[in-house]
């Protein structure tokens, strides 16, 4: 038994908008122009299908099952690559259903109408960023919407904070760091969107401070001490390569580094500053500081790790 055929989750019905409505609410969402045609046409054979449609509450369900509880929910259903475009879109229908009630979630605990617009928005940035590696409509990583329609991240400026319950070994790590915090306790994850400019120190101090003010006033009973981000930018190798002035220097200045994964991630940066990983290395470009620092010490023979960094809120 699957997790979205568990009997425990409560049935909701599936409010899908109908294909005159669906085009605003997907342009709503930030679903770039270029998307809307495929999701509309898509949406018709997923209503011709009992299955699908079955599939569509049974997910909308889980994804809403337990609402504002970091880590809650069921996930989404996996698709094989043969299922084509309607498994790389399902979970856009998912989301676009879910969201009547997600709003509603949101105006239950006061959060103002542009922070949740502006956060839900991320989904229509994640089709953007498919379409600029495979040039095509979809979602490269499903299940990463899943946090904001489930009221567990939030958009407040340049970056992202997410209501995060630390693991096990995290929180372990953590508390040997001198956090402070352990197993279990929540803290804030910070994250890095993209197309939203420069990672300057000014936005991120706006950012931090909006996350303070935030989440102490629509989450009180988290009591959220302390920020954890986990990323590739936080590898220190970068400071061999940047200058001490540059924004993701800047951005590694502001944590205690808890520690740096053993196994390398090389395809992670390459990824996120070229967009995709399909292209040779020969043929990437070479224009900034950043572009040159990844290229240059691959082409050295080194890796890329992700780190662990943290600081008080």
């Amino acid at each position: 038994m699957t997790r979205l055929d568990d009997p425990a989750i409560p049935r909701l019905a599936a409010e899908l908008p109908d294909a005159v409505d669906l085009p605003d609410v997907l342009l709503d969402l930030a679903v770039p122009h270029e998307d809307i045609n495929e999701l509309v046409r898509l949406r018709a054979g997923l209503v011709a299908s009992p299955e699908l449609l079955d599939l569509l509450e049974r997910a909308v369900s889980g994804l809403l099952w337990r609402p504002d509880e970091p880590g809650g929910g069921t996930g989404l259903p996996l698709f094989p690559a043969a299922a084509g475009a309607m498994g790389r879109c399902f979970a856009v229908f998912v989301f676009a259903a879910a969201l009547p009630r997600t709003r509603a979630l949101h105006r239950e605990r006061g959060i103002p109408a542009d922070v949740s617009r502006r956060t839900l928005a991320d989904l229509g940035r994640n089709l953007a960023v498919h379409r600029r590696r495979f040039g095509t409509t979809g979602l490269s990583v499903p299940w990463w919407p899943t946090r904001h329609f489930r009221g567990e991240l939030y958009q407040l400026g340049r970056l992202q904070f997410e209501r995060w319950r630390l693991g096990r070994r995290t929180g372990e790590r953590l508390a040997s760091a001198g956090a402070g915090v352990g197993p279990g306790d929540l803290v804030l994850g910070v994250h890095i969107p993209d197309f939203r400019g420069p990672m300057t120190p000014e936005a991120c101090d706006d950012s931090v401070a909006r996350a303070r003010a935030f989440f102490a006033r629509h989450y009180p009973e988290d009591g959220a001490r302390i920020a954890v981000c986990h990323s590739w930018l936080l590898d220190p190798q970068l400071r061999r390569y940047l200058p001490a002035e540059s924004n993701i220097v800047r951005f590694q200045d502001r944590f205690r580094l808890a520690y740096v994964a053993k196994e390398a991630e090389d395809s992670t940066p390459v990824a996120f500053v070229f967009g995709g990983t399909e292209t040779p290395r020969e043929l990437l470009p070479r224009r900034t500081s950043v572009q040159r620092a990844v290229l240059d010490h691959l082409d050295a023979g080194g890796h890329w790790y992700s780190g662990q960094g943290w600081f008080r809120l």
